[in-house]
Protein backbone atom coordinates (compact mmCIF):
# COMPACT_ATOMS: atom_id res chain seq x y z
CA UNK A 1 0.00 0.00 0.00
CA UNK A 2 1.25 3.21 -1.05
CA UNK A 3 -0.27 5.20 1.63
CA UNK A 4 -3.22 4.78 4.15
CA UNK A 5 -5.13 7.65 3.34
CA UNK A 6 -7.93 7.61 0.47
CA UNK A 7 -10.63 9.39 -0.94
CA UNK A 8 -12.72 6.15 -1.79
CA UNK A 9 -12.85 2.48 -0.76
CA UNK A 10 -14.31 0.03 -2.59
CA UNK A 11 -15.38 -2.61 0.15
CA UNK A 12 -15.65 -6.04 -2.41
CA UNK A 13 -13.99 -6.57 -5.96
CA UNK A 14 -17.37 -8.15 -7.89
CA UNK A 15 -18.65 -6.31 -10.61
CA UNK A 16 -20.42 -3.36 -8.34
CA UNK A 17 -17.26 -2.89 -6.71
CA UNK A 18 -14.56 -2.88 -9.57
CA UNK A 19 -16.81 -0.67 -12.14
CA UNK A 20 -17.35 1.40 -9.37
CA UNK A 21 -13.63 1.61 -8.37
CA UNK A 22 -12.49 2.29 -11.87
CA UNK A 23 -15.29 4.95 -12.72
CA UNK A 24 -13.96 6.52 -9.37
CA UNK A 25 -10.29 6.51 -10.06
CA UNK A 26 -11.09 7.89 -13.54
CA UNK A 27 -11.80 10.84 -12.31
CA UNK A 28 -8.15 11.29 -10.54
CA UNK A 29 -9.01 10.09 -6.69
CA UNK A 30 -7.49 8.10 -4.58
CA UNK A 31 -9.46 4.85 -4.53
CA UNK A 32 -8.58 1.22 -2.40
CA UNK A 33 -10.26 -1.68 -3.33
CA UNK A 34 -10.84 -4.57 -0.47
CA UNK A 35 -11.24 -8.24 -1.49
CA UNK A 36 -11.69 -10.53 1.40
CA UNK A 37 -11.02 -13.23 -1.12
CA UNK A 38 -7.74 -13.94 -2.01
CA UNK A 39 -8.67 -14.17 -6.04
CA UNK A 40 -11.16 -11.98 -7.64
CA UNK A 41 -14.20 -14.04 -9.24
CA UNK A 42 -13.36 -16.75 -7.14
CA UNK A 43 -15.22 -19.19 -7.05
CA UNK A 44 -17.43 -18.22 -9.21
CA UNK A 45 -21.24 -17.97 -7.79
CA UNK A 46 -23.43 -16.93 -11.04
CA UNK A 47 -25.36 -18.27 -13.89
CA UNK A 48 -22.68 -16.31 -15.83
CA UNK A 49 -25.36 -14.49 -18.56
CA UNK A 50 -25.18 -11.02 -19.32
CA UNK A 51 -27.17 -8.87 -21.78
CA UNK A 52 -25.44 -8.11 -24.90
CA UNK A 53 -25.57 -4.17 -24.57
CA UNK A 54 -23.61 -4.60 -21.42
CA UNK A 55 -20.13 -4.75 -23.37
CA UNK A 56 -20.80 -1.34 -24.53
CA UNK A 57 -21.58 0.06 -21.02
CA UNK A 58 -17.89 -1.40 -19.75
CA UNK A 59 -14.99 -1.10 -23.42
CA UNK A 60 -13.31 -4.04 -22.00
CA UNK A 61 -13.16 -6.52 -24.60
CA UNK A 62 -14.74 -9.42 -24.87
CA UNK A 63 -12.07 -12.54 -23.77
CA UNK A 64 -14.53 -13.65 -21.00
CA UNK A 65 -17.33 -14.49 -23.43
CA UNK A 66 -17.49 -18.35 -24.12
CA UNK A 67 -20.96 -17.94 -26.16
CA UNK A 68 -23.65 -16.26 -27.53
CA UNK A 69 -27.46 -16.71 -26.93
CA UNK A 70 -30.17 -15.79 -28.86
CA UNK A 71 -32.64 -15.40 -25.98
CA UNK A 72 -34.60 -16.99 -23.33
CA UNK A 73 -36.84 -20.29 -23.35
CA UNK A 74 -39.67 -20.54 -20.64
CA UNK A 75 -41.20 -23.98 -20.13
CA UNK A 76 -44.04 -23.81 -17.83
CA UNK A 77 -45.03 -27.08 -15.51
CA UNK A 78 -47.57 -27.85 -18.05
CA UNK A 79 -45.16 -27.77 -20.67
CA UNK A 80 -45.99 -24.85 -22.66
CA UNK A 81 -42.92 -23.10 -24.15
CA UNK A 82 -41.99 -19.29 -24.96
CA UNK A 83 -39.26 -18.20 -26.60
CA UNK A 84 -37.96 -14.34 -25.82
CA UNK A 85 -35.31 -13.07 -28.38
CA UNK A 86 -33.08 -10.98 -25.68
CA UNK A 87 -29.61 -11.54 -27.27
CA UNK A 88 -26.76 -12.03 -24.51
CA UNK A 89 -23.43 -13.58 -23.74
CA UNK A 90 -22.30 -16.63 -21.38
CA UNK A 91 -19.41 -15.71 -20.11
CA UNK A 92 -16.78 -17.05 -17.73
CA UNK A 93 -17.27 -14.93 -14.40
CA UNK A 94 -14.30 -14.98 -12.45
CA UNK A 95 -12.40 -13.18 -16.03
CA UNK A 96 -15.07 -10.83 -16.19
CA UNK A 97 -14.51 -9.55 -12.41
CA UNK A 98 -10.83 -9.96 -13.20
CA UNK A 99 -11.20 -8.14 -16.57
CA UNK A 100 -13.14 -5.09 -15.03
CA UNK A 101 -10.81 -5.29 -11.83
CA UNK A 102 -7.84 -4.78 -14.17
CA UNK A 103 -9.27 -1.99 -15.61
CA UNK A 104 -9.92 -0.23 -12.21
CA UNK A 105 -6.16 -0.80 -11.49
CA UNK A 106 -5.13 0.84 -14.85
CA UNK A 107 -7.21 3.54 -14.21
CA UNK A 108 -5.10 3.97 -10.99
CA UNK A 109 -7.23 2.12 -8.21
CA UNK A 110 -5.35 0.24 -5.34
CA UNK A 111 -5.94 -3.54 -4.74
CA UNK A 112 -5.57 -5.54 -1.85
CA UNK A 113 -6.48 -9.17 -1.94
CA UNK A 114 -7.44 -11.23 1.39
CA UNK A 115 -8.65 -8.48 2.77
CA UNK A 116 -11.84 -7.85 5.08
CA UNK A 117 -13.57 -4.39 5.91
CA UNK A 118 -14.06 -5.34 10.23
CA UNK A 119 -15.68 -1.77 11.18
CA UNK A 120 -16.49 2.13 10.04
CA UNK A 121 -15.41 4.41 12.61
CA UNK A 122 -15.85 8.08 10.82
CA UNK A 123 -13.21 7.92 8.02
CA UNK A 124 -11.77 5.60 9.81
CA UNK A 125 -11.90 1.77 8.18
CA UNK A 126 -10.55 -1.62 9.60
CA UNK A 127 -9.11 -3.69 7.80
CA UNK A 128 -8.13 -7.50 8.84
CA UNK A 129 -5.32 -9.09 6.60
CA UNK A 130 -5.84 -13.32 5.85
CA UNK A 131 -3.74 -14.37 8.97
CA UNK A 132 -5.42 -11.82 11.72
CA UNK A 133 -3.02 -8.57 11.15
CA UNK A 134 -4.86 -5.54 11.36
CA UNK A 135 -4.58 -2.05 9.65
CA UNK A 136 -6.76 0.92 9.70
CA UNK A 137 -7.37 3.03 6.83
CA UNK A 138 -8.89 6.28 6.38
CA UNK A 139 -11.64 6.86 3.82
CA UNK A 140 -14.08 9.59 2.78
CA UNK A 141 -15.85 7.81 1.18
CA UNK A 142 -16.94 4.55 1.34
CA UNK A 143 -18.60 2.11 -1.41
CA UNK A 144 -19.95 -1.48 0.10
CA UNK A 145 -20.28 -3.84 -2.47
CA UNK A 146 -19.01 -6.89 -0.68
CA UNK A 147 -22.74 -9.00 -1.65
CA UNK A 148 -25.86 -10.60 -0.50
CA UNK A 149 -24.93 -10.30 3.15
CA UNK A 150 -23.13 -7.37 3.56
CA UNK A 151 -21.19 -6.24 6.37
CA UNK A 152 -21.03 -2.55 4.92
CA UNK A 153 -25.27 -2.60 4.88
CA UNK A 154 -25.15 -3.33 8.33
CA UNK A 155 -23.26 -0.47 9.29
CA UNK A 156 -25.24 1.73 7.83
CA UNK A 157 -28.77 -0.43 8.90
CA UNK A 158 -29.88 -1.49 5.09
CA UNK A 159 -29.50 -4.85 4.28
CA UNK A 160 -30.85 -7.94 2.40
CA UNK A 161 -34.05 -9.66 4.06
CA UNK A 162 -35.78 -11.74 0.99
CA UNK A 163 -32.87 -13.71 -0.11
CA UNK A 164 -33.24 -16.53 -2.81
CA UNK A 165 -30.86 -20.00 -2.03
CA UNK A 166 -29.56 -21.51 -5.12
CA UNK A 167 -27.49 -24.42 -6.57
CA UNK A 168 -25.73 -24.81 -9.32
CA UNK A 169 -23.89 -27.52 -11.54
CA UNK A 170 -21.66 -27.31 -14.28
CA UNK A 171 -22.40 -30.58 -16.75
CA UNK A 172 -21.41 -31.63 -19.95
CA UNK A 173 -24.30 -31.00 -22.64
CA UNK A 174 -25.47 -33.94 -25.04
CA UNK A 175 -25.41 -30.82 -28.39
CA UNK A 176 -24.54 -27.13 -27.83
CA UNK A 177 -27.80 -25.04 -27.70
CA UNK A 178 -28.49 -20.86 -28.11
CA UNK A 179 -31.07 -20.49 -25.99
CA UNK A 180 -30.79 -19.91 -22.25
CA UNK A 181 -33.72 -22.21 -20.86
CA UNK A 182 -36.03 -21.35 -17.38
CA UNK A 183 -38.05 -24.45 -16.04
CA UNK A 184 -40.98 -23.48 -13.50
CA UNK A 185 -42.64 -26.25 -11.50
CA UNK A 186 -44.16 -26.51 -8.37
CA UNK A 187 -41.03 -28.07 -6.49
CA UNK A 188 -39.11 -25.36 -7.35
CA UNK A 189 -40.81 -23.12 -4.34
CA UNK A 190 -40.70 -19.16 -5.33
CA UNK A 191 -38.33 -19.52 -7.83
CA UNK A 192 -37.15 -21.16 -11.03
CA UNK A 193 -34.66 -24.16 -12.44
CA UNK A 194 -31.69 -22.80 -15.30
CA UNK A 195 -29.87 -24.55 -18.27
CA UNK A 196 -27.83 -21.75 -19.86
CA UNK A 197 -25.29 -23.36 -22.64
CA UNK A 198 -21.37 -22.25 -21.93
CA UNK A 199 -20.30 -24.02 -25.48
CA UNK A 200 -19.86 -27.67 -24.49
CA UNK A 201 -21.17 -27.25 -20.78
CA UNK A 202 -24.16 -25.62 -18.85
CA UNK A 203 -24.84 -24.18 -16.03
CA UNK A 204 -27.75 -26.11 -14.21
CA UNK A 205 -29.00 -24.36 -11.49
CA UNK A 206 -32.18 -24.00 -9.11
CA UNK A 207 -33.15 -21.53 -7.01
CA UNK A 208 -35.60 -21.31 -4.27
CA UNK A 209 -37.56 -19.77 -1.51
CA UNK A 210 -36.32 -21.72 1.71
CA UNK A 211 -38.90 -20.04 3.81
CA UNK A 212 -41.70 -21.50 1.42
CA UNK A 213 -41.09 -25.03 1.95
CA UNK A 214 -38.45 -27.95 3.62
CA UNK A 215 -35.52 -25.81 3.79
CA UNK A 216 -33.47 -29.35 3.25
CA UNK A 217 -35.76 -29.67 -0.76
CA UNK A 218 -32.90 -27.54 -2.45
CA UNK A 219 -30.55 -30.83 -2.41
CA UNK A 220 -33.21 -33.60 -3.62
CA UNK A 221 -34.83 -31.02 -6.21
CA UNK A 222 -31.29 -30.40 -8.08
CA UNK A 223 -30.41 -34.10 -8.20
CA UNK A 224 -34.33 -34.65 -9.50
CA UNK A 225 -33.82 -31.75 -12.56
CA UNK A 226 -30.55 -33.15 -13.33
CA UNK A 227 -32.40 -36.31 -13.87
CA UNK A 228 -34.91 -34.98 -16.04
CA UNK A 229 -32.67 -32.95 -18.12
CA UNK A 230 -30.80 -35.92 -18.67
CA UNK A 231 -33.97 -38.43 -19.74
CA UNK A 232 -34.48 -35.37 -22.39
CA UNK A 233 -31.34 -35.55 -23.73
CA UNK A 234 -29.86 -32.01 -22.90
CA UNK A 235 -27.26 -32.80 -20.67
CA UNK A 236 -25.21 -36.08 -19.10
CA UNK A 237 -25.64 -36.54 -15.70
CA UNK A 238 -21.84 -36.15 -14.39
CA UNK A 239 -21.34 -32.84 -13.01
CA UNK A 240 -17.98 -31.07 -13.57
CA UNK A 241 -18.46 -28.61 -10.17
CA UNK A 242 -20.90 -27.26 -7.54
CA UNK A 243 -21.56 -24.10 -6.27
CA UNK A 244 -24.29 -22.36 -4.15
CA UNK A 245 -25.32 -19.12 -3.08
CA UNK A 246 -27.89 -16.42 -2.25
CA UNK A 247 -29.66 -14.04 -4.33
CA UNK A 248 -31.22 -10.95 -2.96
CA UNK A 249 -35.06 -10.64 -3.85
CA UNK A 250 -35.46 -7.31 -2.29
CA UNK A 251 -37.71 -4.05 -2.29
CA UNK A 252 -36.18 -0.86 -3.29
CA UNK A 253 -34.18 0.52 -0.03
CA UNK A 254 -31.99 2.89 0.88
CA UNK A 255 -28.33 3.11 -0.85
CA UNK A 256 -26.82 5.97 0.64
CA UNK A 257 -26.33 7.25 4.34
CA UNK A 258 -23.80 9.85 5.24
CA UNK A 259 -20.42 8.68 3.61
CA UNK A 260 -21.75 4.81 3.02
CA UNK A 261 -22.89 3.90 -0.40
CA UNK A 262 -24.38 0.39 -1.40
CA UNK A 263 -24.16 -1.18 -5.26
CA UNK A 264 -25.26 -4.50 -6.65
CA UNK A 265 -26.26 -7.34 -4.64
CA UNK A 266 -25.40 -5.29 -0.90
CA UNK A 267 -27.63 -2.21 -2.32
CA UNK A 268 -30.09 -5.44 -3.41
CA UNK A 269 -30.19 -4.20 -6.93
CA UNK A 270 -30.60 -7.57 -8.02
CA UNK A 271 -33.95 -8.16 -10.03
CA UNK A 272 -36.45 -9.03 -7.92
CA UNK A 273 -38.13 -11.69 -9.91
CA UNK A 274 -35.25 -12.87 -12.83
CA UNK A 275 -32.69 -12.87 -10.50
CA UNK A 276 -30.39 -11.37 -12.96
CA UNK A 277 -27.86 -8.68 -11.46
CA UNK A 278 -24.58 -8.55 -13.46
CA UNK A 279 -25.92 -5.65 -15.68
CA UNK A 280 -27.55 -3.78 -12.11
CA UNK A 281 -24.24 -3.91 -10.74
CA UNK A 282 -22.08 -2.47 -13.62
CA UNK A 283 -24.92 0.34 -13.97
CA UNK A 284 -25.18 0.65 -10.02
CA UNK A 285 -21.20 0.90 -9.46
CA UNK A 286 -20.53 2.95 -12.30
CA UNK A 287 -22.77 5.44 -11.14
CA UNK A 288 -21.82 4.78 -6.90
CA UNK A 289 -17.76 5.77 -8.25
CA UNK A 290 -19.34 8.83 -10.11
CA UNK A 291 -21.57 10.51 -7.61
CA UNK A 292 -18.68 9.81 -4.65
CA UNK A 293 -16.15 11.05 -6.74
CA UNK A 294 -18.14 14.52 -7.11
CA UNK A 295 -19.05 14.41 -3.57
CA UNK A 296 -14.70 14.01 -2.36
CA UNK A 297 -14.23 16.15 -5.30
CA UNK A 298 -16.76 19.47 -4.38
CA UNK A 299 -16.30 18.42 -0.77
CA UNK A 300 -19.59 17.76 0.07
CA UNK A 301 -20.87 14.69 1.17
CA UNK A 302 -24.55 15.83 0.42
CA UNK A 303 -24.22 14.89 -3.34
CA UNK A 304 -23.93 11.53 -2.53
CA UNK A 305 -27.83 11.61 -3.13
CA UNK A 306 -27.30 12.52 -6.21
CA UNK A 307 -26.54 8.21 -6.87
CA UNK A 308 -29.57 7.13 -4.74
CA UNK A 309 -31.68 9.04 -7.30
CA UNK A 310 -30.51 8.71 -10.73
CA UNK A 311 -30.19 4.48 -9.51
CA UNK A 312 -34.15 5.08 -8.48
CA UNK A 313 -34.47 6.77 -12.10
CA UNK A 314 -32.89 4.11 -14.33
CA UNK A 315 -34.06 0.98 -12.17
CA UNK A 316 -36.73 2.13 -10.10
CA UNK A 317 -40.00 1.39 -11.86
CA UNK A 318 -38.82 -2.17 -13.03
CA UNK A 319 -37.50 -3.08 -9.62
CA UNK A 320 -40.66 -1.94 -7.65
CA UNK A 321 -42.46 -3.81 -10.62
CA UNK A 322 -40.61 -7.35 -9.81
CA UNK A 323 -41.11 -7.03 -6.42
CA UNK A 324 -44.88 -6.96 -6.55
CA UNK A 325 -44.79 -9.97 -8.90
CA UNK A 326 -42.40 -11.64 -6.61
CA UNK A 327 -45.22 -11.24 -3.30
CA UNK A 328 -47.45 -11.87 -5.82
CA UNK A 329 -45.61 -15.22 -6.92
CA UNK A 330 -44.78 -16.42 -3.60
CA UNK A 331 -48.74 -15.55 -1.79
CA UNK A 332 -50.12 -17.51 -4.96
CA UNK A 333 -47.29 -19.95 -5.62
CA UNK A 334 -50.25 -23.27 -5.13
CA UNK A 335 -51.99 -21.80 -8.21
CA UNK A 336 -48.36 -21.63 -10.14
CA UNK A 337 -50.28 -22.33 -13.35
CA UNK A 338 -53.08 -19.55 -12.77
CA UNK A 339 -50.24 -16.70 -11.83
CA UNK A 340 -47.15 -17.74 -13.87
CA UNK A 341 -47.65 -15.47 -16.95
CA UNK A 342 -48.43 -12.40 -14.82
CA UNK A 343 -45.18 -13.00 -12.78
CA UNK A 344 -42.44 -13.78 -15.32
CA UNK A 345 -40.84 -11.15 -17.55
CA UNK A 346 -41.42 -13.61 -20.82
CA UNK A 347 -45.08 -12.60 -21.15
CA UNK A 348 -47.18 -9.53 -21.83
CA UNK A 349 -49.47 -10.12 -18.55
CA UNK A 350 -46.19 -9.72 -16.41
CA UNK A 351 -46.26 -5.74 -18.00
CA UNK A 352 -49.71 -4.99 -17.07
CA UNK A 353 -51.13 -3.88 -13.88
Amino acid sequence: MSNKNYDIVVVGAGPAGATAAQSAASSGVRVLIVERKPLVGIPVRCAEYIPAPILGELNVGHRFVVQQVRGMKTILPDGEEKITLTPGLMIRRDLFDQTLCNAAQDAGAELLLGTAAVSLEGQKLLLRRRGGDSLEVEAKVVIGADGPHTRAGKWMGSVNTHLIAAVQAVVPLVRPLEHTEVYFDKDFCGGYGWLFPKGEEANVGLGIRKDLCNPNILRTAIGSFLERLTREGKIRNAPVSRTAGWVPSEPPRTVVKGRLLLAGDAAGQTHPITGAGVYQAVMGGKMAGKWAATAVREDNLSLLAGYEEEWKDLFGETHERGYQRRLLLDKEWERLDQVIKKCWVAFREYYKD
